[in-house]
């Protein structure tokens, strides 16, 4: 792979189609924050908009330049500090949201399989496509069912908790450790209402179809002609990819996902790399200002994120 042929592509990408990947790609953000507001509620009523949109850009900015998917924590972090709601139950909302981004993600990566446009025997980090939708569809779908029987079973589930908390922790701690799985819990309110669960199934179709869209729309700005299954495939594969710790922005993990996967459907690794390091940073930069945009408006600090909640926030945390 020649830097120089990369750099050649980059520079002859066509301006608009790109730029309206990245405005794409961006807009799936503020409609995360549509669905979270669906998942997390405070005393059962729904909180505003701004709040939690200002909770999601700084949590994905966070992403972006913490290690190990820290800004999960910080979402949930800034979500407290912004709405009041349990540290604990913010968490376990995005939890859930991260479960039917996976289940939609599966759904997404079977209809590219179906679809076709590569070798039969096709491997992604040396494993067969069908293989790696079975293994992310059993993972996922497990820990949506755990869940479930959680919030459907509370009294029974926190007992369960109390149990093995009780057996490695001392009395006191064990004690804390249920009222914060009660917090845990509360996250999961959206599980125990259909019409709640349906609206949620809904908005992360439309969120990962979006996101589809950027990388078709991104296909364009850099001459690439795959099957429009491509896209779907390549969302699947880097959102899979994503789910694990990895360096902050997920940056070597990104475009190796790109490079592999668009070889897939007969696509040189120049131009692939190419679109990756393109699309990748160009998108990378409008949600880490918003994200520092939401930070100065909200009057949080970056080492709040990176500190973790005073003694006091603690005790009102969980």
């Amino acid at each position: 792979m020649s830097a120089a042929a990369v750099v050649h592509e980059l520079r002859t990408a066509h301006l608009l189609p790109f730029l309206g990947a990245v405005v794409i790609a961006t807009a799936t953000f503020p409609l995360r924050t549509i669905r979270w507001r669906y998942l997390l509620r405070y005393e059962g009523a729904p909180l505003p908009f701004r709040p939690l949109w200002h909770a999601t850009a700084i949590g994905f900015m966070a992403n972006n330049l913490l290690p190990a998917r820290a800004g999960e924590l910080a979402r949930a972090y800034a979500a407290r500090r912004l709405t009041g709601v349990r540290f604990t139950t913010a968490l376990a909302s995005i939890a859930v949201e991260r479960v039917f981004d996976g289940l939609t993600i599966v759904v997404f990566m079977v209809v590219a399989i179906a679809a076709g446009g590569f070798a039969p025997n096709a491997t992604v980090a040396g494993m067969g496509l069908t293989r790696v939708a079975t293994i992310a569809a059993i993972f996922f779908g497990t820990v949506f069912v755990i869940l479930l029987v959680i919030v459907r079973q509370p009294v029974r589930s926190r007992a369960l908790a109390h149990r093995l908390m009780s057996m490695v922790l001392p009395a006191r701690l064990a004690e804390r450790g249920g009222t914060i799985f009660d917090g845990f819990i509360a996250g999961l309110d959206a599980l125990q209402t259909p019409g709640r669960l349906a609206i949620v199934v809904g908005w992360s179709f439309i969120i990962w179809l979006v996101a589809t869209a950027s990388f078709a729309v991104g296909f364009a700005a850099f001459g690439l002609h795959p099957p429009l299954s491509a896209a779907l495939m390549l969302q699947s594969v880097i959102a899979l990819g994503v789910t694990l710790p990895s360096s902050p922005g997920f940056f070597g993990l990104f475009e190796a996902a790109t490079k592999g996967t668009l070889g897939l459907y007969g696509i040189p690794a120049d131009p692939a790399v190419s679109f990756a390091i393109g699309y990748h940073v160009s998108t990378f930069v409008p949600i880490t200002l918003l994200g520092f945009w939401s930070l100065w408006r909200t009057k949080l600090h970056l080492h709040d994120l990176t500190g973790g909640p005073t003694p006091s926030e603690q005790a009102h945390a969980v």
